[in-house]
């Protein structure tokens, strides 16, 4: 089999490389010939996270991936992370479906919200239905929580498969034995998440002023988090499960409206991979990774959230307890060993 790759990043792309790119290996040893063909370059995507944005970079985009379209015919299905063409209908997503071509569609957010929830009138008359098109049109399409595939069997997709985003376990290990005495409070994400942990800078102005306690940002950017209780350190794939094993308690706020509820939950799997307790907003899948009072806590507003963080820093006893079963609950279900067999059953149409 020789699929093609229609991804939205190349690794740096946090979604791009979980949803697919690092089940590439695991295809190949099963004789699949994998093309990957990234919509945005990296450069793109590093200067998108600076703030800038490289229109040069866009129309290159937009007119590699046109050129790709010519060569659909070598490959035996296509995988499409989201779309083929963002901001655009799903002229070529239609096509494809009435000449019957196979091609498999990923999503691990609410992306449809981009375009039905747009604040400009014309971009939800003309694109609000587009995500239903490119799902009913598909042969299939995969989603990472219930909320997605709610959406997918409401647009008609022909047939819908969960699964979750995870991590590989080969590269997640329990840290050692923590000897020191300040408790390290880490988020992991990118610029365009870092506003969630924003909210909780006064919960931790508080928390520093009872503790000793650090805050850690993997990722985010420097200058959001100037003047604050927050160290932010760049995030690197290579030292990314490193940092995060320096962790005491990781933390996943979030606010709840339509597009949170479509996120997957990677950076909590992350953390208990590392055994590490968890606190996250009573949002969407959270509600399903975290398993409230074994592997962590489900929050609704600042006062909780900071009656929370206390409860764990008082308790190293506690915290060990819920790192073991947040590690126990990630092994059971949410690693690439258990959900690569079930992707490429997925692929065979």
């Amino acid at each position: 089999m020789k699929i093609i790759f229609f991804t939205r990043y190349g690794r740096i792309g946090a979604s791009s490389r979980v949803r697919s790119l690092q089940y590439v290996s695991y295809l190949e040893g099963r004789g699949v010939e994998v093309i990957h063909a990234p919509f945005f370059s990296d450069n793109y995507l590093s200067e998108l996270y600076a703030g800038r944005v490289s229109f040069k970079e866009v129309f290159r985009a937009y007119f590699n991936r046109f050129k790709l379209l010519f060569s659909l015919y070598r490959y035996d299905l296509i995988w499409l992370e989201k779309e083929l063409f963002p901001y655009c209908p799903a002229v070529i997503e239609r096509i494809l479906g009435f000449l019957g071509v196979k091609y498999i569609v990923d999503y691990d957010d609410a992306i449809f919200h981009r375009y039905d929830k747009h604040r400009f009138f014309l971009v939800r008359k003309f694109l609000g239905k587009k995500i239903s098109v490119v799902m009913r049109c598909s042969s299939k399409v995969i989603v990472g929580n219930e909320y997605l595939a709610r959406y997918a069997e409401f647009s008609g997709a022909k047939s819908v498969g969960l699964i979750p985003t995870v991590i590989d376990a080969d590269r997640y290990s329990v840290p050692g034995e923590n000897r020191r005495k300040r408790i390290v409070i880490g988020w992991i994400g990118s610029p365009s998440t870092e506003g969630y942990l924003l909210n909780l800078i006064p919960v931790f102005e508080r928390l520093k002023n009872s503790y000793n306690v650090s805050f850690v940002a993997i990722g985010a950017s420097d200058n959001s988090f100037k003047n604050t209780p927050v160290e932010v350190l760049p995030w690197d794939e290579e030292t990314e499960v490193d940092l995060i094993k320096d962790f005491d308690i990781g933390v996943m706020p979030l606010t709840d409206s339509h597009w949170e509820r479509g996120k997957c939950g990677y950076k909590l799997i992350q953390y208990m991979a590392c055994s590490i307790p968890v606190v996250g907003s009573l949002v969407g899948v959270n509600e399903v990774i975290i398993k409230q009072d074994e592997n962590g806590y489900l929050v609704s507003n600042l006062i909780e959230w900071e009656e929370r963080l206390r409860t764990l820093i008082d308790s190293e006893e506690l915290r060990l307890e819920m790192g073991k079963n947040g590690r126990e609950g990630v092994s059971s279900w949410y690693t690439l060993q258990k959900q690569a067999p079930r992707l490429y059953e997925a692929l065979l149409l």
